[in-house]
């Protein structure tokens, strides 16, 4: 597998002034395909451990955990990216390179406001009353949240909002793998992200990084733009 748009994961110039609709950088496109997966187990003296059997280094997180492989589209001649947008899906590694570095999931830039980090979630989602909550959602940054909770189909336009001081690494969404048949087949698809450090991630391709949520205040979104103003929008 060729990675010709790996390095606009890392550019902060993705997303350009524009009068075309704003899409948010994570969004998958159309052409944005799942890849071949070509994957290979071998064993080493702490366990099984999945690869790619052309395996480059772009292909596992700074923790060491193996990605899912998903096409990169072109980018237009402002540097946003081409393709119709598919809204209810991440693009994998677009979702991961943001919420690893804490970049706005919209335009790419850094995410913290002068009140802390900005996280969505939807209205049906858990963790209203909960003193820790898991999320796979990246940071917006002040100029976004509107924008963000108007285009994402999972906020329904009615976001719970957290401002948040503490947002640690947590583990990932995705696939555990194993051996049946002599062939690589997948065995589960866990419900629950598993953490870093967890052994199953050795047979894991992940799709989404997940963070944990362990110092927060619900806020109105109203309320929220108003504190941010004159920057929000």
């Amino acid at each position: 597998m060729t990675f010709p748009s790996r390095r606009l994961a890392y550019n902060p110039r993705a997303v350009q002034p524009s009068d075309k609709p704003l899409v948010p950088y994570i969004t998958r496109r159309a052409g944005e395909d799942a890849a071949p997966d070509d994957l290979i187990f071998t064993y080493h003296w702490s366990g099984p451990r999945l690869y790619y059997a052309d395996e480059d280094p772009r292909d596992r997180d700074p923790r060491g955990v193996l990605w899912a492989r998903c096409g990169w589209n072109p980018v237009d001649a402002e540097g946003r990216i081409m393709g119709e947008p598919q809204w209810k899906l991440m693009h994998p590694h677009r979702q991961m390179v943001c919420m690893q570095t804490m970049l706005c999931q919209v335009c790419m830039q850094p995410a913290r406001t002068p009140l802390g980090f900005v996280f969505l979630a939807g209205p049906r989602d858990q963790g209203r009353k909960q003193s820790s909550v898991l999320t796979n959602q990246p940071p917006v940054c002040r100029k976004h949240v509107r924008a963000a909770a108007r285009l994402c189909p999972h906020l329904e336009g009615d976001p719970t909002v957290f401002l948040v001081r503490s947002a640690p690494l947590y583990g990932v969404t995705g696939t555990l793998y194993g051996m049946a048949a002599h062939k690589v087949r997948v065995i589960a698809q866990p419900d629950a992200p598993p953490p870093y450090g967890h052994p199953n991630l050795g047979t894991f391709l992940a799709s989404q990084l997940v963070r944990r949520l362990s110092s927060f205040r619900l806020i109105v979104l109203d309320e929220l733009l108003e504190q941010l103003k004159p920057d929000a929008e």
